[in-house]
């Protein structure tokens, strides 16, 4: 596995072009995409984060393969990733994920995914019509995150206490792969604290393989360091 930085050149940044397709999600996933793709059946193989350095767009990637920039656009810096961790190990740790539960309708037997955010807010409003008398928003956010983070942990090799992680920068995403296709969206909780790995072998597979849905799309990937 290869850890990379990928920070955007001089050259580019001079396009104003440039900054309003970085601004779109799925422009922002093909860009990525094509620090990768060397063929035209080759699969997603790597993770990714979207940030900014020195308000410029650059990308954090985890992928089998080293990125390859063909067109002068970015500056990648690639170095192998081959953590050794033991449990009981506690790392600091940045993520970004888009945290929904699925549902099976019996009715039209189909799967639906609901945004765990929106899902708390629809039973606030079932249970206490009173919005006055709801938690603020900010508060919501870090109740329903943690408690989708916290049932992941375990299977993905990791715990951590209470006050350790914060949960917060919610955002819905709306975009589309073409004009006429149909809207997707995606919502992101960005969650920064301290984890305890618990099994080492597994929480290394976490890391490889990223934690939740939309992984094509700048979520899931595991940002650790030591705490």
């Amino acid at each position: 596995m290869f850890f990379s930085r990928i920070r955007l050149h001089s050259r580019a940044a001079s396009d104003p072009g440039f900054f309003a397709r970085v601004a779109d999600a799925y422009e922002a996933h093909s860009l990525v995409w094509d620090l990768f793709s060397d063929g035209p059946d080759r699969e997603r193989d790597f993770l990714y984060r979207q940030e900014s350095h020195e308000g410029l767009p650059a990308f954090y990637t985890l992928s089998e393969r080293r990125p390859a920039d063909r067109n002068g656009t970015w500056i990648v810096e690639s170095k192998e990733f081959a953590p050794r961790l033991k449990a009981g190990q506690r790392l600091g740790f940045m993520l970004r994920a888009n945290p929904i539960r699925s549902s099976w309708d019996l009715t039209t037997k189909k799967h639906h995914r609901h945004d765990v955010v929106m899902a708390a807010k629809r039973r606030l409003k079932e249970a206490e019509p009173d919005r006055t008398r709801w938690p603020t928003e900010p508060e919501l956010v870090r109740e329903a995150g943690l408690a989708w983070l916290a049932q992941r942990a375990e299977r993905c090799g990791f715990t951590f206490g209470p006050g350790e992680v914060g949960a917060d920068g919610y955002r819905q995403l709306v975009f589309r792969k073409t004009q006429v296709a149909r809207p997707i969206q995606i919502s992101t909780i960005d969650y920064t604290g301290i984890l305890t790995v618990t099994e080492p072998g597994v929480f290394i597979g976490a890391l490889q393989a990223g934690i939740g849905p939309a992984k094509g799309f700048g979520c899931g990937l595991l940002l650790v360091r030591p705490a």
